[in-house]
């Protein structure tokens, strides 16, 4: 007969309940934080408006004037910033074709944030990703789309694969450290596509100016007609998933998380720290290439996309660092923080047209957003009523800990 001794109970607010629990303090903070961005976004919007910050002179003698320029300019800059970013159906997809580049790089950033590396290369591998696949759009023709457009899509997060992981071979092989190579590799791959254009392989026939050819048609991402929803967006929510049940389901994902969490310790465990950084690099570059892929292959207000130039990625690359870092170096929360910047950009649009309001402002109410998010400890502050519990910080390096319920390396 078996003398098993009975399964002791439970500690309350142990185990898998626990672990599942929906976190009502960092959401409360979260919104907390939302809020008083918007309200600095607000004072901000009347001091800078002359006409407004002017009645705020006479306040004691007309509180009125003051009171009410002051909602109707905050009111309406708002509102066109809702207006212009869900307020129809050409507004939302304008929202998801400007996030779909930026979920896809803020997963690589926050990828690579869980592996305890800080890839601050995103831009250069996007770039890399952007020319290869516009090269392949333009250069290849004759191909129907079901073959151009994955042989485009491939190349394109090759480049940024391989853009990655030589970071990732040089931190490994060599000990230099991460962010030093990225940051050069970045420069590396502004330089060489501003050289590249300037070749007749890439400069476009019978121009003198710094821009490529267009993307043949069957290298395009298909959208929907009426607005810019197209596969690419389909596609960084695929990513998304992928890196989700990478980081959470997989081998490779949890030794990426031992590996960011203490390497001594992982290294001790029989896992190379090395490989396990190459591996997180190329990925991380890959993620960033698929970014780049967007804005080279998707879709403008014309059809076709936009031709290759010095420009085309803009600032995809930096700014996927505040949305891994808003999204807390997780697939969902990168998903939201790349649609809410989505939002802002389009609605910032709106908000210069329609509401005379600078297109600077909502840089600075993303700032405001990604200061406070990052800091739970200075909106409780400002806030007192909230529970002044422990806020787990946005995880920029590596995760608490990383042992679990049956994960087994």
């Amino acid at each position: 007969m078996s003398t098993a001794a009975p399964e002791q109970p439970r500690p309350a607010g142990t185990g898998p309940a626990r672990r599942h629990a929906v976190p009502w303090g960092e959401v409360t903070t979260t919104v907390a934080a939302f809020v008083l961005a918007f309200l600095i976004g607000a004072i901000l919007m009347v001091a800078a408006d002359p006409e407004v910050s002017g009645k705020w002179a006479y306040f004691l003698d007309r509180p009125g004037d003051a009171l009410g320029a002051s909602w109707e300019k905050v009111a309406g800059a708002y509102g066109a910033l809702l207006q212009g970013s869900v307020g129809s159906w050409k507004a939302i997809t304008e929202t998801t074709a400007a996030a779909a580049p930026l979920i896809c790089a803020g997963l690589g950033m926050a990828l690579a944030f869980r592996a305890g590396l800080f890839n601050i290369g995103a831009q250069g591998q996007a770039i890399v990703g952007a020319t290869l696949a516009a090269y392949a759009g333009f250069a290849i023709t004759g191909l129907p789309l079901v073959v151009h457009l994955p042989l485009a899509l491939a190349l394109g997060v090759l480049g940024g694969a391989l853009w990655g992981g030589f970071a990732g071979w040089l931190r490994a092989a060599t000990g230099a450290h991460e962010v030093i190579v990225t940051i050069m590799l970045n420069y590396v791959a502004s330089l060489g596509l501003a050289w590249l254009l300037s070749t007749p392989a890439f400069l476009r026939p019978g121009r003198q100016d710094p821009i490529a050819p267009e993307v043949q048609f069957s290298a395009t991402f298909p959208r929907l007609e009426g607005g810019q929803l197209h596969l690419g967006f389909v596609l960084a929510l695929l990513a998304a998933a992928g890196v989700w049940w990478l980081m959470e389901r997989s081998t490779v994902g949890f030794r990426i998380r031992a590996v960011g969490a203490n390497p001594d310790a992982a290294a001790t465990a029989g896992m190379s720290v090395g490989r396990t950084t190459v591996v997180a690099m190329t990925l991380s570059g890959a993620l960033a290439g698929l970014a780049g892929v967007q804005a080279a292959l998707g879709p403008s207000d014309f059809g076709l996309p936009t031709p290759l130039s010095a420009g085309l990625v803009g600032s995809i690359g930096f700014d996927a660092i505040t949305v891994a870092l808003l999204g807390r170096s997780k697939p969902f929360g990168v998903v939201l923080a790349g649609l809410l910047f989505g939002a802002m950009h389009a609605g910032g649009l709106a908000m210069q047209s329609q509401a005379d309001t600078p297109l600077t402002l909502t840089t600075v109410l993303q700032a405001l957003i990604v200061m406070f998010v990052a800091a739970p400890m200075l909106v409780r502050t400002l806030v007192p009523f909230l529970k002044a519990g422990k806020a787990r910080p946005a995880a920029l390096v590596g995760e608490a800990s990383v042992v679990e319920n049956g994960a087994t390396a």
